[in-house]
């Protein structure tokens, strides 16, 4: 097909012709964003703790000011130990999903030169780490000798076990047994699980890129006292955690628990991710009116050019242009408006992701997306305009050649 015609029509109408493309455009560099917002956001919520969720529970108690660490647990931990279906139970500064409770910059070096990152310091006692499940995938389980007291904040010299996405971060392609690195504290790697999240997954200061940024410090069952994690079978979870939250209460009268961190691990997942499911489905709303109105403009812009051009159509059509040739040309024609907009679009698409990487710490739009943005705008624009180009290539030729 000519397309010099197409364009001579076009340059009649340039305001409306610039108005479609400019919503195309804008279309297409929200889709694309929204698009890859929404990759993230379902990334992070499928993200692996590290844990067997439905069989682990926590809890959490707050303002037992004096409280000895050895007491308070000896308590507490007796009350869980004693309830039918406990598997295991021990002491815990937080869990994945939990809260913020041990996060410190580290080094690779004494000097403090090579910068390690931000990361998340958990602290359990043997039972909490049976509780868990944990075990490395590489090198050793901690011996009895490894559980130490914390000093000031945590041991000073330590064995630990950090998860793979972080041995990637701090020593890629390398080993991490053995390795060292410093907070202050002296650290040595022993081991290497596969996966731990962070109390905040995705909310740190790393962001999602440090989600599995987590260290496991081992600690003695009287270094800490106040959180708590226990195992059973994930059918009789609930029943347990209920008949937990009672005992607690009643072996520790003075100290308050904290009902809202109190809770299955998957309760806590659930509630964690709250936020970001409403995100999701908010920028869903938003692909689709941003969707919804594009197709509203294409489909009155084409239907106000045919009912604009129908003398020429009708002409056309007595010259012998068929059916499908009256409708290419407005295939066609879309399909030049929608380019247009689409390459506009991809611009401001870049754009608007260097503006949500500098203010909201938005990772780098892949470049995927963009194709994947201007492919669905196509369909969507020849979807739109079919509907007016059939109802121009029906008009018979004798009406048309009358109308005025």
């Amino acid at each position: 097909m000519d397309i010099k015609p197409i364009f001579s029509a076009l340059g009649r109408h340039r305001i409306a012709a610039a108005l479609i493309v400019l919503e195309i455009a804008l279309a297409c560099a929200v889709l694309c964003n929204a698009f890859f917002l929404i990759g993230n956001r379902l990334e992070l919520m499928r993200i692996n703790s590290g844990v067997e969720e439905n069989s682990v529970g926590t809890l959490m108690l707050g303002g037992c000011d004096g409280c000895n660490n050895a007491d308070l647990n000896a308590r507490v931990l007796g009350a869980l130990r004693a309830i039918p279906g406990v598997q295991a139970a021990g002491t815990a500064n937080s869990v994945p999903f939990g809260p913020r409770a041990g996060y410190m910059g580290v080094s690779l070096d004494r000097e403090g030169k090579q910068w390690g990152g931000v990361l998340h310091f958990y602290m359990f006692d043997a039972a909490a780490i049976q509780a868990l499940g944990m075990r490395p995938v590489q090198g050793n389980t901690f011996n009895a000798g490894d559980f130490q007291p914390i000093e000031t904040f945590i041991p000073s010299d330590a064995p630990v076990w950090i998860t793979r996405a972080l041995a990637d971060h701090l020593w890629p392609g390398e080993s991490p047994l053995g390795k060292e690195f410093w907070s202050g504290s002296h650290f040595r790697v022993t081991g290497v699980v596969d996966n731990f999240a962070v109390t905040d997954p995705g909310r740190s200061e790393e962001g999602a890129a440090g989600a599995q940024w987590s260290v496991i410090v081992p600690v003695r069952d009287d270094a800490q006292s106040g959180g708590y994690v226990l195992r059973a079978d994930p059918l009789d979870l609930p029943r347990v955690m209920q008949a937990a939250r009672q005992a607690v209460a009643r072996a520790a009268p003075e100290a308050v628990l904290d009902q809202q961190q109190s809770r299955m691990l998957s309760e806590l997942r659930e509630r964690y991710f709250h936020s970001d499911r409403a995100m999701t489905w908010l920028l869903v709303a938003v692909i689709a009116s941003m969707l919804l109105v594009t197709a509203l403009g294409i489909v009155g812009l084409a239907s106000f050019w045919v009912q604009q051009r129908t003398k020429q159509i009708g002409i056309r059509r007595a010259l012998g242009a068929t059916r499908r040739q009256i409708t290419s040309y407005f295939q066609t024609e879309n399909l030049l408006l929608t380019a247009a907009g689409i390459v506009l679009g991809m611009l401001l698409a870049y754009g608007g992701n260097q503006v949500l990487m500098h203010y909201f710490e938005v990772a780098r739009l892949p470049l995927p997306y963009l194709p994947f943005g201007a492919l669905a705008l196509l369909l969507l624009g020849q979807a739109a305009v079919i509907g007016p180009a059939l109802r121009a290539a029906a008009i018979p030729p004798i009406v048309a050649t009358r109308s005025a």
